[in-house]
């Protein structure tokens, strides 16, 4: 048996498209790698308006709780003020 040791043979038209697939190649990773980044960075853009928004919320509830708390002191003081007017009367 005889082995022939013949490497395969790439014309240049061959080897010019596989460099040309190879280019493309390198040119889709780039662009999705650039569109990874922007949407890394969007993403981390509204995380911090998420919790912009979460503080705020709480913060308004605290408030919301504050005044609450102050609303009833008031009317306790006001039914308190009206019952001395009806015992003056």
């Amino acid at each position: 048996m005889s082995t022939s040791a013949t490497s395969p043979s790439i014309s240049a038209d061959e080897f010019q498209a596989l460099e040309q697939k190879v280019l493309r190649a390198v040119e889709i990773v780039k662009r999705e790698r650039e569109a990874r980044a922007a949407a890394e960075a969007e993403v981390a853009s509204l995380r911090e308006q998420l919790d912009a928004q979460a503080n705020a919320a709480n913060i308004n509830e605290t408030e919301l709780a504050t005044l609450t708390k102050e609303r009833e002191l008031v009317r306790l003081r006001v039914e308190k003020m009206l019952n001395h007017l009806d015992e003056l009367l």
